[in-house]
């Protein structure tokens, strides 16, 4: 094995030699490390963009829901609320009661989802740092207030203040046909407009958040009744872990309750994430195996150019399978060099963009001004043993169909 290495490595400097053979490997290395350097390139870039949503919807959605299992509320009193509050791991607990609105402000309407929440909820989200305008509040004198996404508030024409007051209707429960009058159809309760927020454009069109007993008396549900509960995370907790704390803590409740986390919560944006991030793997593989195509040319070429050398080693007692493995060593290496280079090359861009921003967003009203980009270890693992294997499988086929 140290003869075929030996003979590789010299292959190897040979390539700078002025010859058809040794440009082509010159450029299957330069194709390899290009694609290696893209692929980690543009799944950072994929994987910053992924962690800038996820922070949008972290605002809005809490680290953990409790819902009920079956039907739409649930009663604080049915399960042990003080231990929950007290839970390892656990650093507040707020009550949330959601409902879906009819809402008329001036001449204008939309149909919302209100969300009430209790004066923990703003401990626990962060809503009130990404305020457009207004300021964070959920009753206004003795009036209760709205936070509005910011497509709701302005194709509502609200204004911070206007001092006019929005209707809100909800339907009345129990009822079997929607009667012949307003005051029959619908519960129909005021609150004056506070703030609008931007978050991420499916809450920023449905969303209103306000005061939970606004809702609730809107709803004639009782005053501990709720449609779920948001738990937020003390640092350093697991989720994991306190998800199961908080599942085991309600397991004994009067109504079947369900634990949910983000990934629970977003399901389908989540898993759209993760298909998108394999399609990103097998077209940038397409690419790499393309790539390899050079790869091919220049070994076969190199085959050709070495002929004499061959027939010396042949000459000297080697076997044809010793030969062989010295070239299927000078392709590994040149892939190994190729695709280490190219890590290199997409940590250092990666590393520029996260230092410098150089690449602008634009001139819009972006979250952030510059490409976010999000480096992840298994991501080089990956792409290190991906391109290896891809390019290794191309050299073993094509020195195995040489003829030595």
């Amino acid at each position: 094995m140290k003869l075929e290495g030996f003979i590789a490595i010299r292959y190897l400097f040979a390539i700078r030699q002025r010859s058809v053979a040794n440009v082509i490997s010159w450029v299957s290395l330069v194709g390899l490390l290009v694609s290696t350097a893209a692929l980690i390139i543009v799944l950072s870039v994929y994987n910053g963009i992924g962690e800038v949503t996820k922070s949008l919807f972290s605002t809005f959605d809490p680290e953990l829901v409790v819902e009920p299992s079956e039907g739409k509320t649930f009663h604080t009193a049915d399960i042990d609320y003080r231990a929950l509050c007290q839970c390892e791991g656990v650093a507040h607990v707020s009550q949330m009661v959601s409902e879906s609105a009819w809402i008329t402000y001036g001449g204008n309407q939309a149909i919302a989802t209100l969300r009430g929440v209790d004066a923990s909820y703003r401990a626990l989200s962060g809503l009130d740092t990404l305020l457009a305008e207004g300021r964070y509040a959920l009753e206004a004198g003795d009036l209760p207030a709205l936070m509005v996404g910011g497509e709701l508030w302005y194709s509502l024409g609200m204004r911070v203040h206007a001092n006019a007051l929005a209707a809100v209707h909800i339907p009345k429960r129990g009822t079997t046909s929607m009667g012949f009058t307003m005051d029959e159809a619908f519960n129909i309760g005021y609150a004056l407009p506070m703030a609008c927020f931007f978050i991420q454009q499916d809450i920023d069109r449905r969303y209103m958040v306000t005061d939970a007993d606004f809702v609730r008396r809107l709803m004639h549900y009782a005053p501990d009744e709720c449609t779920a509960l948001a738990i937020g995370l003390r640092p350093g907790a697991k989720v994991d872990r306190v998800k199961r704390l908080v599942s085991q803590i309600l397991a004994g409740s009067a109504t079947p309750l369900t634990v949910k986390d983000r990934y629970d919560q977003q399901p389908l944006y989540f898993k759209i994430f993760r298909t998108e991030r394999l399609g990103i793997y097998l077209i940038l593989s397409l690419i790499v195996l393309i790539s390899t195509l050079s790869l091919v040319a220049s070994l076969s070429l190199l085959i050709i150019n070495k002929g004499r050398d061959v027939f010396i080693l042949r000459s000297m007692g080697m076997t044809v399978q010793r030969v062989r493995r010295a070239f299927v060593l000078e392709g590994v290496l040149i892939c190994g060099v190729a695709v280490l280079a190219g890590l290199i090359v997409g940590f250092l861009v990666c590393w520029l963009q996260q230092t410098f921003g150089l690449v602008r967003m634009g001139d819009g009203n972006f979250v952030v001004s510059a490409f976010p980009v999000a480096m992840r270890g298994v991501d080089f693992l990956i792409t290190f043993l991906l391109v290896m294997l891809i390019s290794s499988f191309s050299v073993l086929l094509t020195v195995h169909r040489a003829r030595l």
